[in-house]
């Protein structure tokens, strides 16, 4: 009988090695058809417009959280997901992000490494790790071989992912040498964020924005002017109408009305860009990052769905020029390490209520600071901030009687009263606010840089970072860090070879991969 059963099982085997072998030998006899399986080489018809979109911090909890949440709020009964532009792109692929001298990167080395094709230490924009080689980028030599460029970001365009792409330098954080870089790039269009030191560091240095226009550059800072663009208006910086202090766009959440979108910016650019020698255009989004950073999930969703959105822009012009085109997103490293699932809910999730965040933690901050105004660290109380808590959170405290019969409706199959509970403060939740409102109240330099502060809080403001730590968990979404994490992140791609970017590879092959495609010479 055992004998019987093991020539079965052999049988069986050897009949699900053979399927797979046919499947998988069809599957490579279609990608040599431009490009062997997993490698950088392409004999296709090069791609004439290129654009990449890089999710600055956006792992794949990110991407799935924002499909997760748009799901949500489409009251569906059972769990549900609505995807993302971009994740139904059909080539798929995931590449690591460790750099030269860490696992953990910043936005410098992994961008160095996407732009270049070279890994380079943390902080390093575009340049070797001695800090002595200077690395073209793939936007350099796009723009060699005849073909338009544009840089997009919702942060300052003298931020790390953008400079990558034109400017060399030891330090992300010589913002000027960066700036005056980028307006002897001859690139044609930068767009999004503004400048982080125009005048340099002590203010006293020659305006980037004077020598913008000395250079050719035509500067544009409103939407009225914005909207006057196009394809004869030469070389443009076009800066948001709004920025924050940062010199980066507002967050998607708050909803701003005088903002451009960066949907706005990638359609523009299109436009700008378009010419019979095609382009290649890179769009950031840079605010992913920073609320991951600061473990605010709502408004990360945003920020993503954002990205998204500037990607349907690129969508509407593959659909007109398919045979020409491709499309690429993926990230540079995953922030904050975002777990969808926490050990307070369990196998549950309830990301609907998300949707009761109206405001990012950074406009939250502004209201708390108008609050200091009037109190002191004696009188200031929680209670006179709940109002205003359940106006930006959804976070109420219950009485026990309204508790009851939440609870009552809920057993019954209320799913409005089980929102309720799940938006309601315990007694822990209450005292971790109260303890944060203290220290909020304190100026910075008495607040302590211990090492518990700093897991409680990662430097932000307490109140506003434990009110978005109490919602998500509330949710079921978890964050390890307030810095970046070592994960491999995603790569979606579609259009003119599109199967060079399937598999699992290193965040150097994407820029070989695009010089491939572009048929741009690699030296």
């Amino acid at each position: 009988m055992r004998t019987i059963f093991k020539r079965k099982s052999f049988i069986l085997s050897f009949l699900i090695i053979m399927v797979m072998s046919l499947l998988l030998s069809g599957c490579g006899s279609q990608s040599k058809q431009t490009a062997s399986s997993n490698t950088n080489s392409y004999s296709g018809k090069p791609a004439k417009y290129v654009f990449l979109f890089i999710g600055d911090g956006m792992g794949m909890p990110q991407v799935s959280s924002a499909e997760i949440y748009k799901g949500s709020i489409a009251k569906s009964d059972n769990p549900n997901i609505k995807k993302l532009d971009f994740t139904q792109f059909p080539a798929q692929g995931m590449q690591t992000t460790y750099e030269a001298d860490s696992f953990i990167p910043d936005s410098a080395s992994t961008g160095t490494s996407i732009a270049t094709g070279f890994k380079t230490n943390d902080g390093i924009i575009a340049m070797d790790p001695s800090k002595k080689i200077k690395y073209t980028s793939t936007a350099e030599k796009a723009k060699a071989n005849g073909m338009k460029v544009g840089i997009v970001s919702s942060v300052s365009i003298d931020h790390a992912t953008p400079a990558v792409f034109y400017a060399h330098n030891p330090s992300r954080n010589n913002y000027y040498d960066i700036a005056m870089e980028l307006t002897k790039s001859n690139f044609d269009y930068f767009a999004g964020g503004g400048f982080l030191q125009p005048k340099g560091k002590n203010g006293d240095k020659p305006d980037v924005i004077e020598e913008a226009k000395k250079n050719g550059y035509k500067y544009v800072t409103t939407k009225e002017d914005f909207q006057k663009l196009d394809s004869k208006s030469g070389k443009v910086i076009a800066v948001n109408p709004v920025l924050d202090k940062a010199k980066a766009l507002p967050y998607s959440i708050n909803n701003n009305q005088n903002s451009l979108t960066l949907a706005d910016f990638t359609k523009k650019g299109i436009e700008l860009l378009d010419n019979p020698k095609g382009f290649f255009m890179m769009v950031e989004g840079g605010k992913i990052d920073w609320s991951g950073h600061a473990n605010d999930a709502a408004t990360n969703i945003y920020d993503t769905m954002a990205l998204d959105n500037a990607v349907a822009e690129a969508m509407k012009f593959y659909d007109k020029h398919p045979d020409e085109t491709l499309i690429v997103v993926t990230a540079d490293h995953e922030t904050g390490g975002m777990t969808i699932g926490f050990a307070g809910t369990k196998y549950e999730t309830y990301y609907d209520i998300l949707a009761n965040q109206k405001i990012s933690y950074d406009e939250f901050d502004k209201k708390v600071e108008e609050y200091k105004k009037s109190h002191t660290p004696e009188n200031a109380k929680i209670e006179d901030l709940l109002p205003l808590i359940k106006e930006n959170f959804g976070l109420t405290v219950l009485t026990p009687d309204e508790k009851t019969a939440l609870e009552n409706k809920a057993k019954n199959g209320d799913k409005e009263a089980a929102k309720q509970l799940q938006l309601a403060l315990n007694d822990q939740d209450l005292n971790s606010l109260k303890a944060a409102l203290a220290l909020n109240m304190k100026d910075k330099k008495e607040r302590g840089n211990d090492q518990q502060t700093y897991l409680l809080y990662g430097g932000y403001e307490p109140l506003s970072v434990t009110l978005t730590h109490i919602l998500n968990q509330k949710a079921g979404i978890g964050w390890t860090s307030y810095s970046h994490t070592g994960v491999p992140v995603p790569v979606y791609a579609k259009g003119v070879g599109q199967e060079l970017f399937q598999g699992y590879y290193d965040n150097t092959d994407i820029a070989k991969k695009f010089l491939a495609v572009m048929g741009v010479s690699k030296s």
